[in-house]
């Protein structure tokens, strides 16, 4: 086995030379570990920076969650200009308002937690082409699924999904976001 140059370990103890994982860190859009995918670092995102995101719990419950509340979820992110991370900087993007649904239990909760950290890393909106409009320089998810629909099943982006928090978290997880 060759000698590491200048050998850095990761928090999952694998390790690595210094000029090799600098290059996966410059060229991943994720940081998870080359060898067994945990991660390493959390990135920061290119979610505009003017953005909010709160919070609040209703007493109806989602379909597949009866006897749970319902936490929803709003963001808004205002029409600025691009910065020098986006595609297009200089120019303007249209901003957005959206809402997201979870079930007010355990793993619900959990969810939310992630998701507050990721959005504090400006991980869950990004600029770039709406994939649903067309349209350029928007405000668009980061591939982070999101519930948009509190009925409707997955189709329509809504409940009841049965496997939707568990991937979810698989979603932050692929971003660093772990608790």
């Amino acid at each position: 086995m060759d000698k590491l140059d200048r050998p850095q370990a990761l928090p999952c103890s694998h390790k690595f030379c210094k000029d090799c994982l600098d290059q996966v860190k410059s060229t991943s859009k994720s940081n998870l570990c080359p060898v067994c995918r945990v991660p390493f670092a959390v990135a920061e995102g290119k979610q505009p920076k003017n953005g909010t995101m709160s919070y609040q719990v209703s007493r109806s419950s989602l379909p597949g969650h009866s006897g749970s509340a319902t936490i929803t979820i709003n963001y808004s992110i205002p029409w600025e200009q691009q910065g020098h991370e986006h595609p297009y900087p200089g120019q303007p993007y249209s901003g957005t308002r959206r809402t997201a649904y979870l079930p007010d239990n355990t793993k619900g909760r959990q969810v939310l937690k992630l998701l507050e950290k990721a959005f504090k890393h400006r991980l869950v909106f990004t600029v770039g082409q709406s994939v649903t409009s067309g349209m350029n320089n928007t405000v668009v998810w980061n591939d982070i699924h999101h519930k948009t629909s509190p009925t409707g099943g997955p189709s329509s982006y809504g409940y009841p999904d049965p496997g939707y928090l568990d991937r979810v978290i698989e979603d932050l997880k692929a971003k660093g976001i772990t608790e």
